[in-house]
Protein backbone atom coordinates (compact mmCIF):
# COMPACT_ATOMS: atom_id res chain seq x y z
CA UNK A 1 0.00 0.00 0.00
CA UNK A 2 1.34 3.79 -1.19
CA UNK A 3 2.48 5.77 1.88
CA UNK A 4 0.16 8.76 1.75
CA UNK A 5 2.98 10.91 4.33
CA UNK A 6 5.94 11.50 2.89
CA UNK A 7 7.18 12.77 5.61
CA UNK A 8 6.45 9.59 7.94
CA UNK A 9 6.24 10.12 11.65
CA UNK A 10 8.46 13.24 11.59
CA UNK A 11 5.67 15.06 9.94
CA UNK A 12 4.60 16.35 13.21
CA UNK A 13 7.40 17.69 13.86
CA UNK A 14 8.46 19.00 11.05
CA UNK A 15 5.29 21.34 11.64
CA UNK A 16 6.62 22.45 14.49
CA UNK A 17 10.01 23.58 13.45
CA UNK A 18 9.33 25.05 9.88
CA UNK A 19 6.50 27.86 8.28
CA UNK A 20 5.16 28.24 5.22
CA UNK A 21 4.96 31.54 4.06
CA UNK A 22 7.28 34.26 2.50
CA UNK A 23 8.07 36.55 6.00
CA UNK A 24 9.47 32.95 7.79
CA UNK A 25 11.86 31.88 5.04
CA UNK A 26 12.82 35.74 3.44
CA UNK A 27 16.23 34.43 4.02
CA UNK A 28 16.39 31.09 2.06
CA UNK A 29 14.34 32.97 -0.31
CA UNK A 30 16.63 35.88 -0.75
CA UNK A 31 19.36 33.32 -1.53
CA UNK A 32 17.28 31.82 -3.87
CA UNK A 33 16.56 34.94 -5.87
CA UNK A 34 20.35 35.81 -6.25
CA UNK A 35 20.88 31.86 -7.25
CA UNK A 36 18.26 32.61 -10.12
CA UNK A 37 20.21 35.56 -10.90
CA UNK A 38 23.01 33.63 -11.70
CA UNK A 39 21.63 31.12 -13.92
CA UNK A 40 19.62 33.96 -15.93
CA UNK A 41 23.19 35.24 -16.69
CA UNK A 42 24.55 32.50 -17.86
CA UNK A 43 21.42 32.88 -20.49
CA UNK A 44 22.80 36.40 -20.67
CA UNK A 45 26.14 35.47 -22.19
CA UNK A 46 24.78 34.11 -25.19
CA UNK A 47 21.76 36.85 -26.26
CA UNK A 48 24.25 39.15 -28.37
CA UNK A 49 27.33 37.33 -28.81
CA UNK A 50 26.93 34.18 -29.42
CA UNK A 51 24.63 34.42 -33.15
CA UNK A 52 27.27 37.11 -34.61
CA UNK A 53 29.83 34.84 -33.45
CA UNK A 54 28.24 32.27 -35.81
CA UNK A 55 27.74 35.08 -38.64
CA UNK A 56 30.71 36.61 -38.49
CA UNK A 57 33.90 34.86 -37.57
CA UNK A 58 32.38 31.41 -38.46
CA UNK A 59 31.14 32.39 -41.46
CA UNK A 60 27.70 30.17 -41.42
CA UNK A 61 25.32 31.82 -43.70
CA UNK A 62 22.35 29.81 -43.30
CA UNK A 63 19.66 31.32 -40.28
CA UNK A 64 18.84 27.48 -39.66
CA UNK A 65 22.79 26.51 -38.79
CA UNK A 66 23.07 29.40 -36.68
CA UNK A 67 20.06 29.35 -34.37
CA UNK A 68 20.54 25.41 -34.61
CA UNK A 69 22.42 26.00 -31.11
CA UNK A 70 19.21 27.82 -29.75
CA UNK A 71 17.52 24.55 -30.91
CA UNK A 72 19.93 22.08 -28.60
CA UNK A 73 19.89 24.25 -25.84
CA UNK A 74 16.01 24.21 -25.85
CA UNK A 75 15.92 20.69 -26.66
CA UNK A 76 17.86 19.49 -24.03
CA UNK A 77 16.60 21.58 -21.29
CA UNK A 78 12.74 20.85 -22.53
CA UNK A 79 13.64 17.13 -21.54
CA UNK A 80 15.39 17.95 -18.06
CA UNK A 81 12.54 20.07 -17.10
CA UNK A 82 10.10 16.90 -17.72
CA UNK A 83 12.65 15.23 -15.54
CA UNK A 84 13.84 17.50 -13.00
CA UNK A 85 10.36 17.78 -10.80
CA UNK A 86 10.72 14.03 -10.74
CA UNK A 87 13.70 13.50 -9.59
CA UNK A 88 13.86 16.18 -7.16
CA UNK A 89 10.46 14.59 -5.44
CA UNK A 90 13.09 11.60 -5.13
CA UNK A 91 16.49 13.16 -4.43
CA UNK A 92 15.65 16.28 -3.16
CA UNK A 93 15.68 19.86 -3.99
CA UNK A 94 19.43 20.92 -3.38
CA UNK A 95 21.19 18.08 -5.55
CA UNK A 96 19.52 18.67 -8.50
CA UNK A 97 19.73 22.69 -7.90
CA UNK A 98 23.86 21.36 -7.50
CA UNK A 99 24.24 19.00 -10.48
CA UNK A 100 22.63 21.55 -12.75
CA UNK A 101 25.87 23.68 -11.75
CA UNK A 102 27.74 20.85 -13.05
CA UNK A 103 26.94 20.63 -15.92
CA UNK A 104 26.95 24.46 -15.76
CA UNK A 105 30.67 24.92 -15.33
CA UNK A 106 32.14 24.10 -18.52
CA UNK A 107 30.25 26.45 -20.59
CA UNK A 108 31.73 29.97 -20.41
CA UNK A 109 35.41 28.29 -21.07
CA UNK A 110 34.05 25.98 -23.96
CA UNK A 111 32.07 29.12 -25.57
CA UNK A 112 35.77 31.23 -25.20
CA UNK A 113 38.27 28.15 -26.92
CA UNK A 114 35.18 26.47 -29.23
CA UNK A 115 37.20 25.84 -32.24
CA UNK A 116 34.33 25.86 -34.62
CA UNK A 117 30.44 25.31 -34.20
CA UNK A 118 30.07 22.42 -33.05
CA UNK A 119 31.51 23.06 -29.84
CA UNK A 120 29.22 26.37 -29.21
CA UNK A 121 26.53 23.63 -30.05
CA UNK A 122 28.00 21.43 -27.60
CA UNK A 123 27.67 24.15 -24.99
CA UNK A 124 24.33 24.89 -25.19
CA UNK A 125 24.04 21.46 -24.49
CA UNK A 126 25.29 21.74 -21.63
CA UNK A 127 23.80 25.25 -20.96
CA UNK A 128 20.25 23.24 -21.59
CA UNK A 129 20.83 21.22 -18.75
CA UNK A 130 22.30 23.68 -16.38
CA UNK A 131 19.11 25.42 -17.20
CA UNK A 132 16.71 22.62 -16.96
CA UNK A 133 18.00 21.23 -13.48
CA UNK A 134 19.18 24.59 -11.56
CA UNK A 135 16.34 27.24 -13.08
CA UNK A 136 13.74 24.29 -12.33
CA UNK A 137 14.66 24.04 -8.78
CA UNK A 138 14.78 27.79 -8.05
CA UNK A 139 11.03 27.51 -9.02
CA UNK A 140 10.15 24.78 -7.06
CA UNK A 141 12.09 25.50 -4.12
CA UNK A 142 10.53 29.09 -3.77
CA UNK A 143 7.18 27.57 -4.70
CA UNK A 144 7.89 25.11 -1.50
CA UNK A 145 8.89 28.08 1.16
CA UNK A 146 5.95 30.75 -0.11
CA UNK A 147 3.04 27.86 -0.03
CA UNK A 148 -0.61 28.82 -1.45
CA UNK A 149 -0.92 32.83 -0.63
CA UNK A 150 2.35 34.27 -2.19
CA UNK A 151 2.58 31.89 -5.30
CA UNK A 152 2.12 34.67 -8.12
CA UNK A 153 4.51 37.30 -5.98
CA UNK A 154 7.17 34.14 -5.51
CA UNK A 155 7.38 33.35 -9.10
CA UNK A 156 7.35 36.97 -10.30
CA UNK A 157 10.73 37.50 -7.82
CA UNK A 158 12.27 34.66 -9.38
CA UNK A 159 11.52 35.47 -12.89
CA UNK A 160 12.26 38.62 -12.10
CA UNK A 161 16.33 37.76 -10.64
CA UNK A 162 16.43 35.88 -13.90
CA UNK A 163 15.69 37.93 -16.53
CA UNK A 164 16.43 41.16 -15.53
CA UNK A 165 20.45 39.18 -14.61
CA UNK A 166 19.94 37.83 -18.50
CA UNK A 167 19.14 41.32 -19.51
CA UNK A 168 21.66 43.08 -17.90
CA UNK A 169 24.51 40.55 -19.05
CA UNK A 170 23.74 40.47 -23.07
CA UNK A 171 23.83 44.19 -22.83
CA UNK A 172 27.30 44.33 -20.89
CA UNK A 173 28.58 41.95 -23.35
CA UNK A 174 27.52 43.50 -26.58
CA UNK A 175 29.41 46.60 -25.12
CA UNK A 176 32.13 44.15 -24.59
CA UNK A 177 32.32 42.83 -28.22
CA UNK A 178 31.48 45.96 -29.54
CA UNK A 179 34.67 47.56 -27.39
CA UNK A 180 37.25 45.05 -27.62
CA UNK A 181 35.23 42.62 -30.41
CA UNK A 182 33.39 39.00 -29.59
CA UNK A 183 36.08 37.29 -27.77
CA UNK A 184 37.34 37.13 -25.09
CA UNK A 185 36.06 39.68 -22.52
CA UNK A 186 32.07 38.91 -23.07
CA UNK A 187 33.05 35.23 -21.50
CA UNK A 188 35.26 36.11 -18.49
CA UNK A 189 32.40 37.13 -17.22
CA UNK A 190 30.38 34.10 -17.58
CA UNK A 191 33.10 32.16 -15.82
CA UNK A 192 32.95 34.17 -12.61
CA UNK A 193 29.26 33.61 -12.72
CA UNK A 194 29.10 29.59 -13.26
CA UNK A 195 31.58 29.43 -10.13
CA UNK A 196 29.19 31.89 -7.85
CA UNK A 197 26.34 29.76 -8.86
CA UNK A 198 27.72 26.86 -8.13
CA UNK A 199 29.12 27.70 -4.07
CA UNK A 200 26.13 29.45 -3.16
CA UNK A 201 24.24 26.42 -4.16
CA UNK A 202 26.16 23.81 -2.41
CA UNK A 203 26.98 26.01 0.44
CA UNK A 204 24.26 28.29 1.47
CA UNK A 205 21.19 26.84 -0.22
CA UNK A 206 18.99 24.42 1.89
CA UNK A 207 16.59 21.99 0.64
CA UNK A 208 12.93 22.59 0.84
CA UNK A 209 11.31 19.95 0.19
CA UNK A 210 10.31 19.06 3.54
CA UNK A 211 7.97 22.50 3.33
CA UNK A 212 5.84 20.55 0.59
CA UNK A 213 5.58 17.93 3.24
CA UNK A 214 4.15 19.87 5.79
CA UNK A 215 2.00 21.51 2.65
CA UNK A 216 0.47 17.96 1.84
CA UNK A 217 -0.34 17.46 5.58
CA UNK A 218 -2.08 21.06 5.50
CA UNK A 219 -4.16 20.08 2.79
CA UNK A 220 -5.29 16.71 3.88
CA UNK A 221 -6.48 18.32 7.19
CA UNK A 222 -8.17 20.48 5.37
CA UNK A 223 -10.26 17.73 3.87
CA UNK A 224 -13.62 18.38 5.50
CA UNK A 225 -15.13 14.60 5.61
CA UNK A 226 -13.62 11.14 4.99
CA UNK A 227 -15.17 11.08 1.61
CA UNK A 228 -13.15 14.28 1.09
CA UNK A 229 -10.27 13.57 2.61
CA UNK A 230 -10.22 9.90 0.44
CA UNK A 231 -10.87 11.55 -2.75
CA UNK A 232 -7.44 13.93 -2.38
CA UNK A 233 -5.31 11.10 -1.59
CA UNK A 234 -6.50 9.43 -5.29
CA UNK A 235 -6.06 12.87 -7.29
CA UNK A 236 -2.76 13.18 -4.92
CA UNK A 237 -1.35 9.75 -6.21
CA UNK A 238 -0.82 10.19 -9.77
CA UNK A 239 1.86 8.29 -11.78
CA UNK A 240 4.37 10.65 -14.15
CA UNK A 241 2.54 8.90 -16.96
CA UNK A 242 -0.48 10.21 -15.96
CA UNK A 243 0.39 13.56 -14.68
CA UNK A 244 1.95 14.20 -18.94
CA UNK A 245 -1.26 13.31 -19.66
CA UNK A 246 -3.41 16.03 -17.57
CA UNK A 247 -0.77 18.74 -18.03
CA UNK A 248 -0.24 17.93 -21.68
CA UNK A 249 -3.85 17.39 -22.96
CA UNK A 250 -6.26 15.77 -20.46
CA UNK A 251 -6.77 19.04 -18.52
CA UNK A 252 -8.05 21.77 -20.39
CA UNK A 253 -6.74 24.65 -18.09
CA UNK A 254 -3.57 22.95 -18.09
CA UNK A 255 -3.47 22.21 -22.03
CA UNK A 256 -4.07 26.08 -22.71
CA UNK A 257 -1.42 26.89 -19.75
CA UNK A 258 1.34 24.74 -21.92
CA UNK A 259 0.62 25.93 -25.12
CA UNK A 260 1.02 30.02 -24.40
CA UNK A 261 3.98 28.76 -22.40
CA UNK A 262 5.57 27.29 -25.55
CA UNK A 263 4.36 30.02 -27.84
CA UNK A 264 6.03 32.76 -24.96
CA UNK A 265 9.31 30.88 -25.70
CA UNK A 266 9.28 30.68 -29.34
CA UNK A 267 8.71 34.09 -29.33
CA UNK A 268 11.99 34.46 -27.22
CA UNK A 269 13.57 32.24 -29.35
CA UNK A 270 12.97 34.03 -32.26
CA UNK A 271 13.82 37.67 -30.23
CA UNK A 272 17.37 35.69 -29.11
CA UNK A 273 18.56 34.83 -32.40
CA UNK A 274 16.42 35.94 -35.64
CA UNK A 275 16.18 39.15 -34.47
CA UNK A 276 19.68 39.82 -33.94
CA UNK A 277 20.58 38.92 -37.59
CA UNK A 278 17.69 40.85 -38.71
CA UNK A 279 18.98 43.96 -36.72
CA UNK A 280 22.07 43.22 -37.97
CA UNK A 281 21.28 43.29 -41.71
CA UNK A 282 20.16 46.87 -41.30
CA UNK A 283 23.52 47.67 -40.19
CA UNK A 284 22.65 48.22 -36.83
CA UNK A 285 25.94 48.08 -34.49
CA UNK A 286 26.60 45.35 -31.97
CA UNK A 287 26.12 47.81 -29.20
CA UNK A 288 23.03 48.92 -30.35
CA UNK A 289 21.70 45.40 -30.96
CA UNK A 290 22.84 44.74 -27.21
CA UNK A 291 20.30 47.85 -26.08
CA UNK A 292 17.93 46.83 -28.32
CA UNK A 293 18.32 42.71 -26.90
CA UNK A 294 18.30 43.63 -23.67
CA UNK A 295 15.13 45.38 -23.61
CA UNK A 296 12.81 42.65 -24.06
CA UNK A 297 13.96 40.63 -20.97
CA UNK A 298 15.05 43.45 -18.95
CA UNK A 299 11.16 45.17 -19.33
CA UNK A 300 9.70 41.75 -18.65
CA UNK A 301 12.24 40.94 -15.70
CA UNK A 302 11.29 44.26 -13.75
CA UNK A 303 7.49 43.98 -14.42
CA UNK A 304 7.38 40.36 -13.56
CA UNK A 305 7.59 41.83 -9.61
CA UNK A 306 4.01 43.57 -10.16
CA UNK A 307 2.20 41.34 -12.54
CA UNK A 308 3.48 38.29 -10.05
CA UNK A 309 1.31 39.44 -7.49
CA UNK A 310 -1.44 40.96 -9.33
CA UNK A 311 -2.32 37.84 -10.62
CA UNK A 312 -2.42 36.65 -6.86
CA UNK A 313 -4.98 39.19 -6.57
CA UNK A 314 -6.95 39.65 -9.88
CA UNK A 315 -6.35 36.48 -11.45
CA UNK A 316 -4.53 34.30 -14.04
CA UNK A 317 -6.46 34.62 -17.39
CA UNK A 318 -6.78 38.22 -16.83
CA UNK A 319 -3.18 38.36 -17.28
CA UNK A 320 -2.18 35.76 -19.82
CA UNK A 321 -4.40 36.40 -23.03
CA UNK A 322 -4.25 39.98 -23.15
CA UNK A 323 -0.14 38.90 -22.83
CA UNK A 324 0.19 37.00 -25.93
CA UNK A 325 -1.76 39.49 -27.70
CA UNK A 326 0.22 42.38 -26.47
CA UNK A 327 3.64 40.32 -27.67
CA UNK A 328 2.31 39.84 -30.98
CA UNK A 329 1.49 43.72 -31.62
CA UNK A 330 5.23 44.01 -30.06
CA UNK A 331 6.71 41.04 -33.28
CA UNK A 332 4.33 43.13 -35.78
CA UNK A 333 6.09 46.65 -34.30
CA UNK A 334 9.61 45.66 -34.85
CA UNK A 335 8.73 43.94 -38.46
CA UNK A 336 6.92 46.97 -39.82
CA UNK A 337 8.68 50.01 -38.28
CA UNK A 338 12.42 49.71 -39.68
CA UNK A 339 13.66 52.25 -37.26
CA UNK A 340 16.10 51.92 -34.06
CA UNK A 341 12.76 53.69 -32.12
CA UNK A 342 10.53 51.45 -33.70
CA UNK A 343 12.46 48.73 -32.62
CA UNK A 344 12.76 49.88 -29.00
CA UNK A 345 9.25 50.87 -28.72
CA UNK A 346 8.38 46.65 -30.22
CA UNK A 347 11.36 45.26 -28.36
CA UNK A 348 9.34 46.92 -25.32
CA UNK A 349 6.31 45.55 -26.10
CA UNK A 350 7.48 41.97 -26.06
CA UNK A 351 9.08 42.63 -22.46
CA UNK A 352 5.27 44.09 -21.44
CA UNK A 353 3.28 41.11 -22.91
CA UNK A 354 5.33 38.14 -21.80
CA UNK A 355 5.88 39.94 -17.83
CA UNK A 356 2.07 39.54 -18.07
CA UNK A 357 2.09 35.91 -18.91
CA UNK A 358 5.74 34.45 -17.38
CA UNK A 359 5.07 34.43 -14.00
CA UNK A 360 1.74 33.69 -13.97
CA UNK A 361 1.25 30.63 -15.94
CA UNK A 362 4.06 28.90 -13.30
CA UNK A 363 1.38 30.23 -10.90
CA UNK A 364 -1.84 28.75 -12.46
CA UNK A 365 -0.33 25.85 -12.92
CA UNK A 366 0.49 25.72 -9.33
CA UNK A 367 -3.05 26.60 -8.58
CA UNK A 368 -4.17 23.34 -10.17
CA UNK A 369 -1.62 20.53 -9.34
CA UNK A 370 -1.65 18.89 -5.87
CA UNK A 371 1.32 19.28 -3.88
CA UNK A 372 2.60 15.85 -4.38
CA UNK A 373 2.69 15.95 -8.03
CA UNK A 374 3.11 19.59 -8.55
CA UNK A 375 6.59 19.62 -9.49
CA UNK A 376 6.30 17.46 -11.81
CA UNK A 377 3.62 18.59 -13.48
CA UNK A 378 5.53 22.03 -13.26
CA UNK A 379 8.33 20.24 -15.18
CA UNK A 380 6.29 19.20 -17.75
CA UNK A 381 4.51 22.43 -18.26
CA UNK A 382 8.08 23.44 -18.84
CA UNK A 383 9.01 20.85 -21.17
CA UNK A 384 6.21 22.09 -23.53
CA UNK A 385 7.21 25.66 -22.79
CA UNK A 386 11.13 25.03 -23.75
CA UNK A 387 10.45 23.17 -26.63
CA UNK A 388 9.33 26.35 -28.00
CA UNK A 389 12.77 27.54 -28.60
CA UNK A 390 12.93 24.39 -30.65
CA UNK A 391 10.48 25.73 -32.90
CA UNK A 392 11.60 29.32 -33.37
CA UNK A 393 15.26 28.32 -33.87
CA UNK A 394 14.38 24.93 -36.33
CA UNK A 395 10.88 25.82 -37.73
CA UNK A 396 11.33 29.89 -38.28
CA UNK A 397 14.76 29.37 -39.42
CA UNK A 398 13.78 27.87 -42.08
CA UNK A 399 10.88 29.48 -42.80
CA UNK A 400 13.14 32.21 -43.05
CA UNK A 401 16.01 30.28 -44.92
CA UNK A 402 12.94 29.19 -47.75
CA UNK A 403 11.24 32.82 -48.23
CA UNK A 404 12.35 35.72 -46.03
CA UNK A 405 13.43 37.07 -42.48
CA UNK A 406 10.04 39.42 -42.74
CA UNK A 407 7.42 36.81 -43.82
CA UNK A 408 9.02 34.46 -40.84
CA UNK A 409 8.48 37.06 -38.33
CA UNK A 410 4.99 38.05 -39.59
CA UNK A 411 4.19 34.17 -38.97
CA UNK A 412 5.61 34.76 -35.62
CA UNK A 413 2.96 37.26 -34.58
CA UNK A 414 -0.04 35.55 -35.76
CA UNK A 415 0.75 32.24 -33.71
CA UNK A 416 1.46 34.33 -30.85
CA UNK A 417 -2.17 35.58 -31.42
CA UNK A 418 -3.86 32.86 -32.36
CA UNK A 419 -2.47 31.53 -29.02
CA UNK A 420 -4.06 34.81 -26.91
CA UNK A 421 -6.97 33.91 -28.62
CA UNK A 422 -7.14 30.04 -27.19
CA UNK A 423 -6.42 31.41 -23.82
CA UNK A 424 -9.19 33.52 -23.54
CA UNK A 425 -11.46 30.63 -24.46
CA UNK A 426 -10.13 27.98 -23.03
CA UNK A 427 -8.83 28.72 -19.27
CA UNK A 428 -11.02 29.13 -16.80
CA UNK A 429 -9.10 31.70 -13.92
CA UNK A 430 -7.16 29.07 -11.94
CA UNK A 431 -7.02 31.58 -9.12
CA UNK A 432 -10.53 31.23 -7.82
CA UNK A 433 -10.00 27.22 -7.37
CA UNK A 434 -6.53 27.33 -6.33
CA UNK A 435 -7.91 25.73 -2.75
CA UNK A 436 -9.67 22.72 -4.84
CA UNK A 437 -7.99 20.05 -5.68
CA UNK A 438 -8.18 19.12 -10.12
CA UNK A 439 -11.06 17.27 -10.74
CA UNK A 440 -9.84 13.58 -12.89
Amino acid sequence: MANNNPAGKNNSDNSKTIRLGLRPNINQFLILVLVNAFVGAMVGLEQTVVPLIGKDTFHIESNTLILSFIASFGMVKAILNLVAGNLSDRWGRKKVLILGWIFGLPVPFILLFAPNWNWIIFANVLLGINQGLAWSMTVNMKVDLVGKKNRGLALGFNEFAGYISLAIVGFVTGYLASSFGLKPYPFYIGIVFAILGFLISWLVVKDTKKYTALEIKNEESNSSSLVDNNTNKAKSNLHFKEVFIQTSWKDRSLLAVSQAGLVNNLIFGVSWGLFTLYFASFGTTVNEIGFLKALHPGIWGVLQLLTGSLSDRIGRKILIYPGMIVQAIGVWTVLFTNSLFGWIAGMSLLGIGTALVYPTLLAAISDIAHPRWRATSLGVYRFWRDLGFVFGAVGIGFIADISRSSIAIQFVAWIALASGIFVLIVLRDTKRTSSMAMKI
